[in-house]
């Protein structure tokens, strides 16, 4: 009888040979070559949610700081707050346990691609080649088909929105940056997430340190001062 991964490793590579037909039909169809399509359409990327109510949302981009990630969820489950943690898909592939752990604890998964490239920079067929490995290994995991992508380090092209858009995706961006990725400083992060907070930002943030450090203090900010916070879905509802 097969185990538990077993079962995941045989899906997650029967999934990779459908997503290898899909993707060679893509190419075949548009030649590796960036679709043009009107820059403000229905497909734009969402930067806020519901100004009409007073909440917010923490994102963790995840590629990297799998050591502080059991931290943060401790701090989460503490604050009884659920967050949304979009994971990339070469991470899931190695730390599906983590993975399982995350979504176990109520928090929302969304899709940040597999490999971290430049979607800006790639074709329509690349771009949802780029999602839907990532999705199948995700849901692989924990049964859940993802539908909120996060361009890594913000890079999108018409083209990625229209892709994302046709795999029934809302590409997520952010109002507030905390830049805890480049700078080391618990008080930064800190004050960028919650500095001229309104209703509806949409807060990015990676598995970091000082984030961590300052993940309590920044709870504690929006309770103190009426803001709820909430996955992305729930916000931009």
């Amino acid at each position: 009888m097969k185990t538990k991964y077993e079962k995941i490793f045989v899906g997650v590579f029967a999934n990779l040979i459908l997503i290898f037909i899909i993707s060679s039909i893509f190419l075949l169809s548009f030649g590796g070559s960036i679709l043009h399509v009107d820059e403000k359409s229905e497909y734009d990327a969402i930067y806020s949610g519901n100004a009409e109510k007073k909440q917010v949302s923490l994102m963790f981009n995840v590629y990297w700081g799998t050591e502080y990630i059991d931290g943060i969820l401790r701090v989460l489950a503490e604050n009884n707050t659920k967050a949304t943690f979009f994971i990339g898909g070469t991470w899931a592939e190695k730390n599906d346990v983590l993975l399982k752990r995350i979504y176990d604890e109520g928090h929302e998964i969304g899709n940040h691609g597999f490999f971290h490239i430049d979607h800006k920079k790639v074709s329509y067929s690349k771009n949802q080649e780029e999602i839907l490995i990532t999705e199948r290994f995700i849901e692989a995991i924990i049964e859940v088909k993802t539908n909120l992508f996060a361009p890594p380090s913000g890079l999108y092209s018409a083209t990625t929105l229209k892709a994302a858009y046709d795999l029934g995706y809302k590409t997520i961006m952010w109002s507030k940056d905390t830049m805890d990725f480049k700078d080391a400083d618990e008080n930064l992060c800190f004050t960028r997430a919650t500095k001229d907070l309104k209703n509806g930002d949409l807060i990015l943030m990676h598995p970091t340190a000082h984030t961590l450090a300052a993940l309590q203090r920044i709870l504690k900010f929006y309770s103190e001062n009426g803001f709820s916070q909430v996955p992305v879905s729930t916000n931009i509802a």
